[in-house]
Order: C-alpha cells, then structure tokens, then sequence
C-alpha cells in the first residue's frame, strides 16, 4: 500500500473510533425542546458560558475526544449538543425542519439555561451554522470562533447538484464518499473500500441516514449575503489547518471582514490523525482569544 493509502486509511480508523468516542466524562445527559425538536444537551464547569456546535456527523463528544471539554471546563461552564439530526437529539426526515433552524437552537439553548451571552465555537458544519447565526441573533454572543468553516455566502446549481449527490450518497451508506473527497488534503486518496464499509457501519450505529441527508439538502438555507457577512460586529476568531480545503472560505471571509483574526495551522487537516481539533494550536489560540474578550463583571442571565 502507498504511502497515501496508508494515511487514508488512518484517517478512516481514526473517524470511526471518533464516531464511538466515550460520553463527555462525568457530564450528565439533559435534554431540552426546540420547537417541538428534542436536543439532547450536557454541560461541564463554571464560569462564563461557551457553547461548542460540532460538525456534520459528529455529536458532542468530538470535543471530548479531542480533549477541548476538559481543558475549557477549567476555567468556563462549557455547553455542547447533538444538533438536531445527530447524536441522541431528534432526528426528523424533514428538510424544512434543519437549515438556519440549527443555528437558532442555539439561542433556544441559551433561553432554555437564562443565559444572556455566550462565547460560541463551532467547527466545520458548525461554523458554517455559527457564522451565519452571528448575522442573525449577534446580540447573544460574547465572541465566535469558526474551526474550519466560514459560512455559505453563495449559492447557485453546481452547490445544489453536490448537496444532492451528498445526500443521496448519505441515504444509501450513511456516509458521502463525494464529501469525504472534496475535505481530504489535495493527493490524498479515499480510504478503501473495507474502510469505507466500517464507517458506514459506525455510522449506523449512532446516526440516522435519512436524518443526515435532510441536514444535507437544508445548505441553501444556511445562505447569508456577504454584505450581512461583512457588517458581523462580533469578536470573530478563525482557525483553520494549511492541509484544509476550507482555508479558502474562511480568507474570504476575512477579506469580507477583516476584524477577524485568522489562525493557520501547519499540516493540520479538516479531520483525522493531523486534523485541527487534535493541535495544541487550536486550544491555544481559543484560550487566549476568549480571555481576551471575557466581559466586564455583570449578572449574565435573562
């Protein structure tokens, strides 16, 4: 096997034993409603309130597994969810019921704790989600940090025809061999087959195939206008891998915005064994960014 094809199959195992990660240590599972949508949520630490939004199929222990949870919950209270369609959230088959609806779980979170502000962090498809919820409901947010995902800030037939085929592909084997390949480095080839049949498998065994191709045809409605990109007041941090095809959105967006501060990463990847979440990098910059803008001491509650 080629040296590629090794690390594509390392890549694969490593997204499988993400899939089966333990829960997020001693952190007890609540729930709470969202417009008729059962989110399944958990929270560790105190201090000021950061909520972490994971990506598309992952749930909430993507940032225990990368061990995130635990350092942040030493100095803040630390909140993360399976978005609906992930996890142990609800899971409908609905389009209509995911889109910028995920984004204002967010808030529906917040209200549901009496929270006023919160640091927000969200990787991949959650920055996607996160950076357009700062267009929408800014007012909540104490700062933002987007891992590997800038936002959608256009929306024509060949993102439409992709997010079909994503979907379709989601449907059949609850995982996107079309999606895998546009977040891979540029060389890297796709795991092998028997690699791609135990993702699968892993895949079944937390997530619902139906659910993920509805989050899939809902990308439209994560659609802002860069003009409402560009106009975001929020303390906005970017990080992101040199390995990563998602570099070039978020340079757009800062060439949209250019208050935000971008951190690049060496060799890091979107995911797997070099991926961004697992660099001590990440944690670092996000510590010293959320520490940066902390709030003046008030009653953070509604």
């Amino acid at each position: 096997m080629t040296t590629r094809g090794i690390r594509a199959v390392a890549l694969a195992a490593v997204a499988a034993a993400l899939a089966l990660a333990p829960s997020l240590g001693s952190a007890q599972d609540k729930y709470f409603d969202a417009g008729g949508v059962r989110l399944r949520y958990v929270e560790r630490g105190a201090g000021e309130p950061v909520v972490l939004v994971h990506g598309f199929a992952n749930t909430a222990e993507i940032w225990s597994a990368n061990g995130i949870v635990q350092d942040l919950a030493r100095n803040y209270r630390v909140l993360a969810f399976d978005m609906r369609g992930h996890g142990k959230s609800d899971k409908p088959h609905d389009a209509a019921r995911y889109g910028r609806e995920m984004g204002l779980d967010v808030v529906r979170l917040l209200d549901h704790l009496g929270i006023r502000r919160a640091h927000i962090v969200g990787y991949s498809m959650g920055g996607h989600i996160v950076s357009q919820l700062l267009t929408l409901r800014p007012e909540r947010f104490l700062s933002a940090t987007l891992i590997a995902g800038s936002g959608r800030f256009t929306w024509d037939t060949a993102q439409a025809r992709e997010a079909e085929e994503d979907a379709a592909e989601m449907e059949r084997e609850c995982i996107s061999r079309s999606l895998m390949a546009r977040l891979s480095p540029a060389g890297v080839a796709l795991p092998a087959d028997d690699s791609l049949k135990v993702l699968s498998a892993s895949c079944r065994r937390t997530e619902d195939p139906l659910a993920l191709a509805a989050v899939t045809r809902s990308r439209a409605d994560h659609v802002m206008t860069p003009a409402a990109a560009a106009a975001v007041t929020v303390p906005t941090l970017a990080i992101v891998g040199t390995n990563d095809p998602m570099k070039a959105g978020l340079d757009a967006l800062v060439r949209l915005r250019p208050s935000v501060r971008l951190v690049v990463v060496e060799g890091a990847t979107h995911a797997g064994i070099r991926g961004v979440l697992a660099r001590p990098e990440l944690i670092a910059a996000l510590r010293d960014f959320l520490s940066t803008h902390a709030p003046p001491p008030s009653r953070n509650h509604l």
